[in-house]
């Protein structure tokens, strides 16, 4: 167990941002799924737009590598253009 205040506070804080980081994660793939089962175009692309920003924004926070979240804009995005 730590001995110092400042790492007991550090443990504190580093679980705080990983539920945070875990919750984001876990959205972002929800929607993901949500897309892949949508039919119609017009509902696809909307919710393309905002799936490619959740995984924007946890690429840049290094929750995901950016090469998975190019990855999975580009399957993504030919899939809506598939429809």
């Amino acid at each position: 167990m730590a001995n110092h205040k400042s790492a007991l506070k550090r443990i504190r804080s580093d679980k705080a941002k990983y539920l945070r980081n875990r919750y984001q994660a876990k959205s972002t793939r929800t929607m993901i799924k949500q897309l892949r089962n949508t039919t119609k175009k017009s509902d696809a692309q909307d919710m393309l737009k905002k799936v490619s920003e959740m995984l924007d924004k946890l690429a840049k926070r290094n929750i995901i590598h950016k090469n998975k979240a190019a990855n999975n804009k580009s399957k993504l995005t030919q899939y809506v253009n598939s429809l």
